[in-house]
C-alpha cells in the first residue's frame, strides 16, 4: 500500500478503537451502583406493625358555661327603694334581703285588713249566738221559723265575712313582705340597675339584678348529629359498647390548660338544632373556687363508648387529602408503597384511634414518609426492630 494511503486509514482505525472502548465505558457505568443510577438501593423507611386492640372513643366536643341557675331580681309591689343591701359582685344566700322597698303604704294596708279582720270576727262572735238561741226557741215555737232561718243565714254570712278578711290581711302580709326583694337562691350577684331614691314598679321587665348560682356549673356542648347517629348505629351492630349512663367529662379551658375538676354528662337535648345540625349535650362539673365564669369558652373531652376493633397510630402516620379524608402509607406484601384511606374516631393521648382501612400486621410508614411515593420499592425498618433485607432484584433477562 501506498505511504500516503496508509496513514489516514491508521487515524481512522484508531479513532473507531476509542469510541469503542468509550461506549463499552460508559455501558458498564450505567450498570453500575453508583449515586443516581438506576443500581441506586430502595430508600429505607422506618415503620410500625398495626395490632388490633381496645380503645376507648373519646370526643373532644366544643361548649359553654352557664350558670347552673339563674334569678333576675323583679320587684313585685311598686315603691321607692330605700336602701341596697349588698355589695355588687358578692357572694349571697337563699333568702338574703337585697333591696327594701318603702314598706310605709304597705304597713299601713296590713293595719287596715286586721282591724277588719278583727271586727269581721266579732260580727260572727254575735251571729253564731243569736242562731245558738233561735235554734233552741225554734224548738218550743218560742219564734219563728223564718226567723231563725234568718239566724242561721246571718251566721253563715258573718262566717263568709271572716273568711274573706283573712284572705285580705294575706294579702296585706305579702304585699308588705314583698318591699324587701330577696335573693330566691344562693349564688353570686352582678351589678344593680337602680340605687336608693328609685322608683321601683311591680313585675317590671327591667331587672334590678341579677344572681348566678355558679357552684356547680354547667357547660353547655355541641355535637354534630351525624356523629351522634353513626355512634347509635356502631352501637346497635356491635361495633362499640358504651360505658354506662355515668360518664365523666374533663375541661380544657381556653388557655389550653386542663380544669382540675373532673364532672359528669347531665343530659342530651332531645332535637337538633336546624340551623348548626348539632344536638347539645349538658356536663355539670363542681366550681367551688369560682375558676369558671358564664360564658367561657372551653372544649371537654369525653369517652362515649369502646371498641375492640382498633389500630393505634401516631400522629406523623396519618395526612389527610384535599378532601379531607385521613391517609396512611403501607408497605404491601410486595415491598411497595400504598397510600390508603383509613378511618378514624378521634385520639387516645398522641395516637389516632383507627377503625377502618386497616388489617391486623400491616406495615405502616411513620418516619421516612418524604421518601415514600406509592408503587416505590423501599426497604423496610421496623421501629424498635431489625432492618427487613431488601427484595431481591429481578434476574436480567437471556438475549
Amino acid at each position: 500500500m501506498n505511504t500516503p494511503l496508509r496513514q489516514p486509514i491508521l487515524l481512522v482505525a484508531a479513532l473507531a478503537g476509542a469510541l469503542i472502548l468509550a461506549a463499552c465505558d460508559n455501558s458498564k457505568s450505567s450498570t453500575a451502583p453508583g449515586p443516581g443510577g438506576a443500581g441506586m438501593p430502595p430508600p429505607t423507611v422506618g415503620v410500625i406493625v398495626t395490632t388490633i386492640e381496645s380503645a376507648p372513643l373519646v370526643s373532644e366536643l366544643p361548649g359553654r358555661t352557664t350558670p347552673f341557675m339563674v334569678a333576675e331580681l323583679r320587684p313585685q309591689v311598686t315603691g321607692i327603694i330605700q336602701k341596697r343591701l349588698f355589695t355588687e359582685g358578692s357572694t349571697v344566700t337563699a333568702g338574703q334581703t337585697l333591696y327594701q322597698i318603702d314598706p310605709s303604704t304597705y304597713q299601713a294596708a296590713y293595719d287596715s285588713a286586721a282591724a277588719n279582720k278583727a271586727r269581721a270576727e266579732a260580727n260572727l262572735y254575735n251571729a253564731r249566738l243569736r242562731a245558738d238561741r233561735y235554734a233552741e226557741l225554734v224548738g218550743i215555737e218560742a219564734v219563728s221559723k223564718q226567723a231563725n232561718d234568718d239566724a242561721a243565714a246571718a251566721l253563715k254570712q258573718a262566717e263568709a265575712d271572716v273568711a274573706a278578711a283573712r284572705a285580705a290581711l294575706d294579702k296585706a302580709r305579702i304585699d308588705l313582705d314583698f318591699t324587701r326583694v330577696k335573693s330566691p337562691i344562693p349564688g353570686r350577684i352582678g351589678r344593680s340597675s337602680v340605687t336608693p331614691g328609685a322608683l321601683v314598679t311591680a313585675n317590671q321587665p327591667a331587672a334590678l339584678a341579677t344572681v348566678q348560682q355558679l357552684d356547680p356549673i354547667y357547660v353547655d356542648l355541641t355535637q354534630s348529629s351525624a356523629d351522634l347517629q353513626r355512634m347509635r348505629r356502631d352501637v346497635a351492630s356491635g361495633k362499640i359498647s358504651l360505658v354506662g349512663e355515668d360518664i365523666p367529662v374533663q375541661l380544657i379551658l381556653e388557655d389550653g390548660s386542663l380544669y382540675e375538676e373532673s364532672g359528669r354528662l347531665a343530659f342530651s337535648e332531645v332535637s337538633v338544632d336546624p340551623g348548626t345540625g348539632s344536638v347539645t349535650l349538658r356536663a355539670s362539673f363542681p366550681n367551688p373556687d369560682g375558676t369558671l365564669l358564664p360564658g367561657m369558652y372551653v372544649r371537654a373531652r369525653m369517652t362515649q363508648g369502646q371498641t375492640e376493633q382498633a389500630i393505634l397510630l401516631p400522629h406523623a402516620a396519618l395526612t389527610h387529602d384535599q378532601r379531607g379524608g385521613s391517609i396512611v402509607m403501607v408497605v404491601n406484601a410486595q415491598s411497595a408503597v400504598e397510600a390508603r384511606l383509613v378511618q378514624t374516631r378521634g385520639v387516645q393521648g398522641d395516637k389516632w384511634i383507627v377503625t377502618g382501612g386497616l388489617a391486623d400486621g400491616e406495615k405502616v410508614i411513620v418516619e421516612g414518609l418524604q421518601k415514600a411515593r406509592p408503587g416505590q420499592p423501599v426497604q423496610v425498618q421496623v421501629i424498635g426492630g431489625a432492618q427487613e433485607p431488601a427484595p431481591a432484584p429481578a434476574a436480567p433477562a437471556a438475549n
